[in-house]
């Protein structure tokens, strides 16, 4: 067996003031957070409010996974390699909610009036 030293064991990628970093992110994230329960109440439900809550989650992403799981330190192809494919998902993201949009369109006004509305005139002409 080989013998190892102090200096081969020994491992410095991340920073010694770390658990500064942690709780500074903890409240980073707090306050994100709390940021987006606001926004949940204060904006009407819209596509402008679905890309806000997007960014935000993907703001609260980078700090979850740079200083929380340690992506920060890493290796950059490895950092890359998590990079990349969440790249694809934010994209599927906004196939998602253009395709939803214009579901929700079609679906729901056709001929200019809302189902609701279309319920409504289809009950008072049948006689009851």
């Amino acid at each position: 067996m080989s013998a190892h030293t102090a200096d081969q064991i020994v491992h410095h990628d991340a920073p010694s003031d770390m658990k500064a970093k942690i709780w500074r992110t903890f409240w980073i994230l707090l306050v994100l957070t709390l940021v987006d329960i606001a926004f949940y109440f204060i904006f009407p439900p819209s596509t402008y409010r679905n890309w806000l809550f997007i960014v935000l989650g993907i703001v609260k992403a980078y700090f979850i996974v740079s200083i929380f799981m340690h992506m920060k330190f890493e290796k950059k192809f490895l950092a890359w390699m998590i990079v990349l494919p969440m790249s694809f998902v934010v994209y599927l993201i906004t196939l998602m909610i253009i395709e939803g949009g214009y579901t929700d369109d079609s679906r729901n006004k056709i001929d200019g009036s809302t189902p609701a509305k279309k319920t409504e005139q289809h009950d008072n002409h049948s006689g009851h």
